[in-house]
């Protein structure tokens, strides 16, 4: 079991490696980490600019009217409050726990147990990631493991994917003032 998860966390890595486009990488990364996992589903949300809301980034295995369900919002989510503290967390039975924000739409969608892991860089949470069962399990502590440094390395690729995009976008500007002072 130990080398299937090896495999998977080669397989994360070389989808990382193998584009700067942040959402192809980020779906294959929720795609191949449920797959491994044997679960119904994955997905990967990152705060947005003021910290109190979990945006969708991507996801596998959910249908568009789950993902709709409404706003994740940290302070009416005591699971992804503790996620972001930096806690990988374990819900055996989301619908029937109280930190689940929208336990009605996991229930409808056939979700049972969830394990969330913090995405974190420079030491600070930037998002979480979350693999859904369909039937009620426990995670073992090599899975926490596996998905911990899923979530690692995926932090990294969006952190590395942000900084292409401002390195790009600071590139833009400076050619185009530098084309702007020899038309001048």
């Amino acid at each position: 079991m130990a080398q299937d998860y090896f495999r998977a966390l080669r397989d994360v890595a070389l989808v990382i490696n193998s584009s700067l486009e942040p959402r192809e990488v980020l779906h294959k990364i929720t795609e191949e980490t449920a797959k491994t996992m044997a679960c119904k589903a994955s997905t990967i949300r990152l705060l947005d600019r003021t910290g109190h809301f979990l945006l969708p980034s991507a996801a596998w295995g959910l249908s568009a009217t789950y993902m709709r369900k409404g706003p994740v919002e940290v302070k009416r989510s005591g699971m992804d409050s503790e996620v972001l503290a930096g806690n990988i967390i374990h819900l055996r039975d989301a619908a029937a726990d109280g930190r689940f924000q929208y336990p009605e739409s996991a229930k409808a969608e056939g979700l049972v147990s969830v394990l969330s892991a913090p995405l974190m860089a420079n030491g600070a949470a930037i998002g979480l990631m979350r693999v859904y069962s369909s039937e009620e399990r426990d995670f073992s502590a090599e899975e926490e493991s596996f998905m911990q440094a899923v979530a690692a390395v995926s932090a990294v690729a969006i952190e590395n994917a942000r900084l292409h995009d401002e390195l790009r976008n600071n590139y833009d500007l400076l050619t185009k003032h530098a084309y702007q002072v020899f038309e001048d």
